[in-house]
């Protein structure tokens, strides 16, 4: 049994990062408990309400962790991803099959109530993915708050700032830095994928049809059996509705199996697969296949950076009365 890491080497982790950042990143306002006083409660809330709807649908902490991610990727850490309307984020193709707005909306309702124009969007998407990573077995990261939420949100944006399935090494690790994030937190970060669910289409290039109409694998990177189990879940014109597991053996739990599953060559997108087919990244790769508690202890660190990508703090931005709408 792989040995989970302990409290103290996480408290410790943390606070040691939280004070490294504050010296020096542009998230210095971002303080820990920092509802403490003006909603209390404002974290707990937040967990239960993701608990709740987990316990009634698994695939809730997957969508919750994706939607942190298109949300700090694009405009940073600051609920834009939420905001409805033509032309928004949300509206773009590629984020149509993002999910949990709906629980993000249930705890904004329900702090509201509690602590009415208190607790930023923002904050509640970031607790929000923290917490489905601890609901299904992942490390516990103590994120600071203190994020406000960004009146702009523009399709435009989101294309540039998300990485694609088939981005080869060198495109991630543009990407990736142009957030401050290093190769090593790219790594850590695909670590994400260990829980949640992808349509057909996010991988289809990765086979061909022929002229029978059936799909023949072109990717030599990925396992012959696993391709077999890909093509029949996903045969030409499958229903788009249908997702695939990105982790099939321990789907939802958060755990290294990812990293495992990549060294056995069925990474389920391009991008999956490179990361261990790369030398810059495989023996990474290959650490947190063997070390579970190596994986969680940098997730921790690099989820903190993750969630102070270009926040929105004191006077920028506001506080939301309703996630999906911009105060008037």
């Amino acid at each position: 049994m792989e040995k989970r890491p302990t409290a103290f080497s996480y408290t410790h982790k943390i606070l040691l990062f939280v004070w490294l950042c504050q010296a020096s990143c542009a998230s210095a306002d971002l303080t820990l408990n920092f509802y403490s006083t003006s909603c209390p409660s404002a974290e707990l809330v937040v967990r239960n309400t993701v608990r709740s709807a987990s316990n009634m649908d698994p695939t809730v902490p997957g969508k919750l962790l994706r939607l942190l991610f298109h949300d700090c990727f694009v405009e940073g850490c600051d609920a834009s991803v939420l905001l409805q309307g033509n032309g928004t984020e949300r509206s773009d193709p590629a984020n149509q099959s993002l999910g949990g707005f709906s629980v993000i909306d249930s705890a904004k309702r329900l702090l509201e109530i509690f602590c009415p124009g208190t607790v930023s969007c923002a904050d509640i998407v970031a607790l929000a993915a923290r917490d489905a990573v601890e609901l299904t077995g992942g490390p516990v990261v103590h994120i600071p708050t203190g994020r406000r939420d960004g009146k702009v949100s523009s399709a435009s944006n989101v294309r540039p700032n998300i990485v694609d399935t088939s981005f080869t090494m060198t495109e991630m690790i543009k990407l990736f830095s142009s957030k401050g994030l290093s190769l090593e937190d790219l790594v850590t970060l695909s670590g994400a994928h260990t829980i949640g669910a992808a349509h057909c289409s996010a991988f289809s290039d990765r086979f061909q049809e022929d002229s029978k109409g059936k799909f023949t694998l072109i990717d030599t990177s990925l396992d012959n059996g696993y391709a077999e189990k890909l093509m029949k879940q996903c045969p030409p014109g499958a229903n788009p509705s249908i997702t695939v597991q990105n982790d099939p053996e321990t789907a939802f739990v958060f755990d290294n199996h990812y990293y495992g599953n990549l060294l056995a060559h069925r990474g389920l997108f391009q991008s999956d697969s490179v990361l261990f087919t790369d030398s810059r990244s495989s023996k990474q790769v290959k650490n947190f296949a063997e070390d579970q508690v190596g994986f969680f202890e940098s997730w921790v660190q690099s989820f903190l950076k993750l969630t102070s990508i270009h926040v929105k703090t004191g006077d920028e931005g506001e506080i939301r009365a309703f996630c999906p709408t911009a105060n008037a």
